[in-house]
């Protein structure tokens, strides 16, 4: 049978209400009463009820995460981070998955409200106008990853994806590339598609290269997308040297379907990715690509969350450095 607040009360020898003021962070007691309460907790193995807890202190030390598509490895990433700070601050996360459309993102925010969840972190996804009032109706703070806001009460932490693909076209030209194709995520998306397809095309202006529109095809930020995309690319241009795939899924697709069409890579067409996902490490070969700090990116929303939670203010938002990590599939020219 599990112990009781009562249990607790007994074996530290102080009243319930003592340990309610012990376990909620309250004040009016000593630091030698909270060591006997702490002892008495471990000891019995007490956990104490977080409905009942959050009646106390209006919290209930849950955070609610909303992600397109909870299953990529892009997302993972990100969630591990959050998950790390979220538990050292004994927070528990409930993570919806809003699907690649956000269709069902008013759902969840409906169900995130009914479980009364102290903050939000959303990713990837727009923000909408109706998914902001929404979180504002709850009264809890937001901070969205991988995505930008356009409210200033609601701070956003991503890399500059304009620069970090002008870097990787960049990168390319640097080592002797002169044809190079995009595989991106569609003009349509604002968040990441667009400013990828800007920074690429700039760096071939300012490069002095030819934009080649039939060079840059929608792959739509996955495998299977990326795969029609690199079959279309390869077959109506063999002239192209270097491909930059706006995220690594896409660019592993590449790597694949050059291996079928016969096409050796890095030998006659190099290629970089984007994102720095795990599986970057496991392609073969191993994957050139520009790094998002993806866990890093998870911990410091959650971090930010947190503080808004202690502070009852919005924290500010950031940009975070992104870098090219050569691996073996860019070869000079």
């Amino acid at each position: 049978m599990s112990s009781t607040i009562k249990d607790v009360a007994k074996q530290a020898g102080v009243s319930v209400a003592t340990v309610s003021r012990v376990l909620n962070n309250l004040p009016g007691y000593s630091e030698e009463t909270k060591r006997r309460v702490e002892q008495a907790v471990e000891e019995l193995g007490y956990q104490p009820n977080a409905i009942a807890r959050g009646l106390v202190n209006r919290r209930t030390e849950t955070i609610g995460v909303l992600f397109p598509s909870v299953s990529s490895s892009f997302s993972s990433e990100i969630l591990h981070g959050i998950e790390e700070v979220a538990h050292k601050h004994n927070y528990s996360v409930i993570v919806c998955n809003t699907a690649e459309d956000g269709k069902r993102t008013m759902k969840y925010l409906q169900v995130l409200r009914e479980k009364r969840v102290d903050g939000i972190i959303y990713s990837s996804g727009v923000l909408e106008p109706e998914y902001y009032e929404a979180v504002q109706a709850m009264g809890v703070p937001l901070v969205l990853v991988a995505t930008k806001s356009d409210w200033d009460d609601v701070p956003f932490i991503k890399v500059d994806d304009r620069q970090a693909a002008y870097d990787a076209a960049a990168y390319l030209i640097s080592q002797g590339h002169r044809e190079i194709a995009m595989i991106g995520g569609g003009e349509s998306d604002s968040i990441a598609g667009q400013p990828r397809y800007e920074g690429f095309r700039q760096a071939l202006r300012d490069h002095g290269l030819p934009l080649r529109e039939d060079h840059v095809q929608d792959g739509g930020f996955t495998f299977e997308g990326g795969c029609g995309a690199a079959e279309r690319l390869l077959t109506a241009s063999p002239e192209v040297t270097a491909v930059f795939a706006a995220g690594d899924e896409m660019a592993i697709a590449v790597i694949s379907v050059a291996a079928r069409l016969g096409i050796a890579v890095p030998d006659q067409l190099a290629v970089i990715g984007y994102d720095n996902l795990k599986l970057a490490e496991m392609s073969n070969p191993p994957l050139t690509t520009v790094a998002q700090p993806l866990h890093e990116m998870g911990r410091m929303a959650s971090e930010k969350l947190i503080e808004m939670l202690a502070t009852g203010q919005p924290a500010a938002s950031e940009v975070v450095p992104h870098r090219v990590i050569e691996r073996q599939t860019v070869k000079k020219r």
